[in-house]
């Protein structure tokens, strides 16, 4: 069964929203731009209102999965005891573990999906999603952290790189779990390693900024 959860989750994760809405408006968006499916490509190509649904749809990719597990566990009849498990690392909460996998599982559906031939996004509103499912006040922290880094710099990469590279210091702060702090580690490292090209391009200073001109 939890086999099954995550495959379903990976699938759902490998929803293609951005290129969808592109493909409605006619527009291919692996042609535009940096060619990257996301928000911030959306954005560029096809201005806020298309932005701002592909943000919310990939977003939901990471929270939907998450909730679902969490309240049909019980009826799914899964249950688990909140003990140490004989595994390499500690989990100390198995509901909350689960719930991560499958917000994880999401996410790579997101950044390697199965209908683009496992090529997809970069995961950042992916894994916001996630986030906010986890734990909503130290997803709402970085996601004030991407705010700010936005605001100042005008570059999104850079934002998504901090929120979430931070996201496991708020956890720590606010939602003390040592389950949710690995969680979010492996969000973190995800992130890092879908921006391997924005963060050369962020250190040689050729990296492109978000078009503020968009309507």
């Amino acid at each position: 069964m939890i086999a099954v959860l995550l495959v379903a989750a990976f699938l759902f994760g490998s929803i293609p929203t951005g290129l969808l809405i592109a493909t409605f408006k006619g527009v291919d968006l692996r042609k535009i731009g940096s060619g990257n499916i996301g928000a911030t490509n959306v954005l560029r190509a096809l201005g806020r209102g298309a932005a701002l649904a592909t943000l919310i749809g990939d977003m939901l990719k990471g929270l939907l999965p998450v909730l679902a597990v969490r309240h049909l566990l019980p009826d799914m009849g899964i249950q688990f005891s909140d003990q140490y498990l004989s595994l390499p690392f500690t989990i100390t909460n198995a509901h909350t573990a689960l719930e991560g996998a499958v917000g994880i599982a999401a996410i790579l559906g997101h950044n390697f999906s199965i209908f683009l031939k496992f090529k997809g996004g970069k995961g950042v509103a992916t894994s916001l999603g996630v986030a906010l499912a986890l734990s909503p006040h130290a997803a709402l922290m970085a996601a004030t952290v991407w705010l700010l880094a936005f605001k100042f710099s005008g570059y999104s990469s850079l934002g998504g790189i901090l929120a979430f590279a931070s996201f496991p210091f708020c956890i720590y702060v606010i939602d003390y779990s040592p389950d949710k702090i690995g969680i979010a580690a492996i969000m973190a490292a995800l992130i890092f390693i879908t921006h391997r090209g924005n963060i050369k391009r962020l250190l040689t200073g050729t990296e492109n900024k978000v078009l503020r001109n968009n309507k």
